[in-house]
C-alpha cells in the first residue's frame, strides 16, 4: 500500500504550468525527463535540443528508433552517417535534419530504442497486449484493462486522431496499440536509467506523455522511486494536461491530414 501511494504521488505533476522555452535551461533535477513533440514541428525539436544540452543526460531514449537501428549506429555519429545507417528517409518519420541536433546535443551517450515498428504493430493488432509486451507486462500495468470511462475517452481520442474515418470496431485495438507503445517507452526509460544511472531523456510524441495513463504513469508504477519531469509541447492551449510543464507554439503549416480520408 505504501508503494502504491508513493507511485500515485509521483504520478502527480510537480507544478503543472505552461512555461517559456527559457525555463528549459534550468529544470528541476530528475532521473527521467520526458520531452514531448509534435513530430513535424521544427521549433519543438529546437526546444528539445535546448533541454538536452542543459540536462546533459547519460542516455537518450527515442520513440523513433528500433533496436535494429540502434545496433546499426555508427561510431562517428554524423548526420549523414546516422541517416544512412538508420535508413531514416524510408522510416516514415519527419526530416532527420530536425532530429539530428537533438541527438547531437548528447553525442556520446548510449541510445535506447522504444519504437513499435509498423509490421510488429500489425502482427499484434487485436491480440492480448500483455502477451505482446512480454513477461514484465504486469509491472507496467499492461495486464489490466482501462476503467470503462477511460477506455471510452481513449477510443474517442483515437477516432478523432484518425479523422473519424475508421470503423468503430477497429478503435479498441488502436487503443491497445497506443498502450503498447507507451509501455515500450516506459520500459526503455527504465532500462536506460538502470544501466546508466541517469539522468535519462526520452524523446517522444506528446500524446505518449500523460502522467495519468501513458508512459510516465507506467514508469511510475514500475519504479515509483524515480523522479520524473514531463514536458509536453502543443500547437494550441491544452486543457489541464497531466504534465509538469508544457510549451505552446504556433501550429506548423502542413497539409490537412484528414484530406486523404475524404
Amino acid at each position: 500500500m505504501k508503494r502504491l501511494a508513493l507511485a500515485l504521488m509521483l504520478a502527480t505533476p510537480l507544478s503543472a504550468e505552461q512555461i517559456d522555452p527559457a525555463r528549459l535551461d534550468n529544470l528541476p533535477p530528475a532521473d527521467v525527463v520526458w520531452l514531448g513533440e509534435v513530430h513535424d514541428h521544427p521549433l519543438h525539436h529546437i526546444h528539445q535540443t535546448r533541454a538536452v544540452t542543459a540536462i546533459a543526460p547519460r542516455a537518450l531514449v527515442l520513440e523513433m528508433l528500433t533496436q535494429a537501428q540502434v545496433d546499426a549506429t555508427p561510431v562517428a555519429r554524423t548526420e549523414a552517417a546516422l541517416r544512412a545507417a538508420w535508413d531514416w528517409d524510408t522510416s516514415g518519420w519527419p526530416d532527420f535534419a530536425m532530429y539530428f541536433p537533438v541527438i547531437n546535443a548528447a553525442p556520446d551517450v548510449p541510445l535506447y530504442a522504444a519504437a513499435l515498428p509498423r509490421d510488429e504493430a500489425r502482427a499484434v493488432y487485436g491480440t492480448d497486449i500483455a502477451a505482446a509486451f512480454g513477461t514484465d507486462a504486469a509491472r507496467f500495468g499492461l495486464d489490466q484493462p482501462f476503467a470503462p470511462e477511460v477506455q471510452a475517452a481513449q477510443i474517442a481520442l483515437q477516432d478523432d486522431a484518425h479523422c473519424n474515418a475508421m470503423p468503430a470496431d477497429m478503435l479498441p485495438a488502436m487503443v491497445d496499440i497506443q498502450r503498447l507503445r507507451d509501455g515500450r517507452l516506459a520500459a526503455a526509460a527504465l532500462r536506460a536509467f538502470e544501466e546508466t544511472g541517469g539522468p535519462v531523456v526520452v524523446i517522444a510524441g506528446t500524446g505518449h506523455l500523460g502522467r495519468d495513463i501513458a508512459a510516465p504513469a507506467m514508469l511510475a508504477k514500475a519504479a515509483p522511486d524515480l523522479r520524473q519531469i514531463v514536458i509536453g509541447q502543443f500547437e494550441s492551449d491544452p486543457v489541464a494536461p497531466p504534465m509538469d510543464f508544457w510549451i505552446v507554439t504556433a501550429p506548423h503549416p502542413r497539409p490537412d491530414p484528414c484530406a486523404a480520408f475524404r
